[in-house]
Parts: C-alpha cells; sequence; structure tokens
C-alpha cells in the first residue's frame, strides 16, 4: 500500500511518498480503506520536533510512528472473526489516536476505536 512515511524530523520535505506492508486485521479488529484525512497542528508538531519536547514522547531520533495522521474517513474493507459492530463495506469516520497511521491507504483499529459510522447525510 502507500503511505506518506516520515522517517526524520524535519521540514515537509522529509515526508516520503513510500510502499509499505498492508496491515491485517487481527480477531478484534477492521481494516479501513483510508479515503480522506487532514493535516493539523499535532501532526506537524511531531514531524518538525516543534517543540524540542516533543522528542521526549514521540522519541529523541525520528518519530516512533514512522506513519502520521490522526483522523481519518474511510471504509471498512475487512473485519476480523470477533468483530460484530461493524461489516465489510461501512463508512466510518474518527480517530486513530496515539496510534497515527491515517496517512496511508489502509488502517487498522480495534472495533471499539474511536470511530463510528458516518451519517448518511
Amino acid at each position: 500500500m502507500k503511505a506518506i512515511v516520515c522517517k526524520k524530523y524535519g521540514p515537509p520535505e522529509v515526508l516520503l511518498f513510500k510502499e509499505v506492508e498492508k496491515p491485517k486485521p487481527t480477531d478484534k479488529e477492521v481494516l479501513i480503506r483510508i479515503c480522506a484525512t487532514a493535516v493539523n497542528s499535532a501532526e506537524w508538531r511531531i514531524r518538525k520536533a516543534d517543540p524540542w519536547a516533543v522528542r521526549l514522547f514521540f522519541s529523541f531520533a525520528k518519530p516512533k510512528k514512522p506513519i502520521l495522521g490522526g483522523v481519518f474517513s474511510g471504509e471498512i474493507e475487512a473485519v476480523g472473526k470477533n468483530v460484530t459492530r461493524f461489516k465489510v463495506g461501512d463508512q466510518v469516520f474518527g480517530s486513530t489516536g496515539m496510534s497515527f497511521g491515517a496517512y496511508a491507504e489502509f488502517k487498522c483499529l480495534a472495533e471499539d476505536g474511536v470511530f463510528a459510522i458516518k451519517p448518511y447525510n
């Protein structure tokens, strides 16, 4: 799958468009095809390590989570065998929390994660 990867702290040019391994959902996870995401101050502050104290939480040399992105809108592509709240094809939106990863084509999240079915209207 394609993803925007941040391998070191710095200006926007440190972001790389790369091919990475597609995640597979566990028994209690869903696989979401990300259709839209956003850039907010959390992501650019982590990417820049600004303020420097960001490194205390996200690693000194480079971001601990190389695929940033905290919010998304997308569609459930696959569900783990024990998932009951969602089904393939559900349109969802939400947050990845501190696991980040929305700057990619796919993201696995626990069924009880911070996301929900998009309202029809």
